[in-house]
């Protein structure tokens, strides 16, 4: 005896053939891009976020794969979804002809969520919406709008850091993004405290509020917005560990394996004080039912 609600071997090859051609396409057409950006952008320190939040959004669509394998539900959206596609080929096509990163990487946003309207419909769209906005974070951005921001974001670091440091008695001066501590001249870089760090602990913090799914419209609101100033926090504990660990180890020291080791204090930081002001959060809302809530 065999149950009918469950597919038979060859109705589950059948669904799966339309996504086996979907990905195939996407491999001849992303896989280049992949290989130049594994070879050239994210290798740097400034995109080396690139590959991890590639590789969550995998995770985060892989989460939704039996709701997107189920037709059941399914309302397909062909009048969305081709010119969505045909956009998405346009975007790429002219992207990967004229090197510019976020037509090329941008487009397998638009070509996913096409694939996705034309094989289910907006409903199975919605399962991965969080991951598709995810997926912006890996999008490089061009090189004039990062050096615009970046520039002010790290003369802010330097400031608060100097202060900070000069405040607890250590011998440190600023000039720009320069600290002079002791005989030890430190440049605080892009990668230490520029845009895409910034970018890289915001996706952070909205991936931990993905998966702690509050239904606290306020407590999400709420942290979301109080990620921004975590973020900046989180970058001057890191120019501040590097620059102690220069003035009492030596600069062989800030620069070398240590160096490596504040990146990961960056990160680490910055998921606690995520913790910590959830947590904050949640006593102040408990505080206010409590406080609401009749005698």
């Amino acid at each position: 005896m065999t149950n009918p609600a469950l597919p038979t071997h060859a109705e589950g090859r059948a669904r799966l053939l339309p996504w086996l051609l979907a990905g195939a396409g996407l491999a001849a057409l992303y896989l280049p891009t992949l290989v130049s950006l594994f070879n050239g952008l994210w290798s740097t320190d400034e995109q080396g976020h690139g590959p991890i939040v590639l590789g969550v959004s995998m995770w985060l669509i892989y989460r939704h794969w039996g709701a997107l394998m189920d037709p059941r539900d399914a309302s397909p959206a062909p009048w969305l979804a081709w010119p969505l596609l045909v956009l998405s080929a346009l975007a790429y096509a002219v992207g990967r002809s004229q090197g510019i990163w976020l037509f090329e990487v941008g487009s397998s946003l638009g070509m996913v969520a096409g694939i996705v309207l034309l094989l289910r419909g907006v409903r199975h769209l919605r399962l991965i919406a969080f991951a598709l906005f995810f997926m912006l974070f890996m999008i490089p951005l061009p090189g004039a709008i990062v050096d615009a921001l970046t520039q002010p974001m790290k003369m802010a670091v330097s400031y608060v850091a100097e202060n900070i440091l000069y405040a607890v008695g250590y011998p440190i001066s600023r000039t720009g993004v320069i600290l002079q501590i002791g005989p030890y001249q430190l440049l605080v870089a892009d990668a230490c405290a520029g845009l895409h760090t910034l970018f890289t602990l915001e996706a952070l913090g909205l991936l931990y509020l993905n998966l702690v799914r509050s239904k606290s419209m306020f407590r999400n609101i709420a942290l979301a917005i109080l990620i921004v100033p975590i973020s900046f926090s989180a970058n001057v504990i890191r120019v501040m560990v590097l620059t102690l660990i220069t003035y009492h180890f030596g600069d062989a020291a800030g620069q070398g394996f240590l160096h490596g080791f504040a990146g990961m204090v960056l990160f680490i930081s910055a998921l606690l004080l995520i913790i910590a002001t959830d947590g904050l959060l949640r006593l102040v809302l408990s505080k206010l039912r409590r406080q609401g809530s009749p005698a």
